[in-house]
């Protein structure tokens, strides 16, 4: 798997959760399970609430947008958050991120 860059280019990112991921949400954290490493990783309130969008969300821009107003913030407060946060859970296999339909 490739890494992604730092500064990986956020209105053209979409993000998807591999079909060997699995993750629920609970009242303070959120765990996700890859079952092909057996690994489970937790996440506070906030990236539980991160990754939601992001699974939810058409690209990872309107989730910036709806994470930055959730919290009152401005969208270039939240943008670094949220691209280190991507690309912590790409390394560890939790997520897969594409850039116009390209892996």
């Amino acid at each position: 798997m490739a890494a992604l860059p730092a500064d990986f280019p956020i209105p053209i990112a979409r993000v998807s959760i591999p079909e060997h991921v699995v993750y629920r949400a609970f009242a303070a954290e959120t765990v996700i399970l890859n079952l092909e490493t057996g690994r489970y990783h937790g996440l506070n309130a906030t990236g539980g609430r991160m990754l939601e969008l992001l699974d939810r969300c058409d690209s990872v821009a309107e989730a910036l947008v709806e994470l930055a107003g959730s919290y009152g913030k401005q969208q270039v407060e939240v943008e670094q958050d949220l691209r280190v946060f991507c690309t912590r859970l790409h390394e560890r296999g939790l997520i897969d991120v594409t850039f116009n339909g390209s892996r």
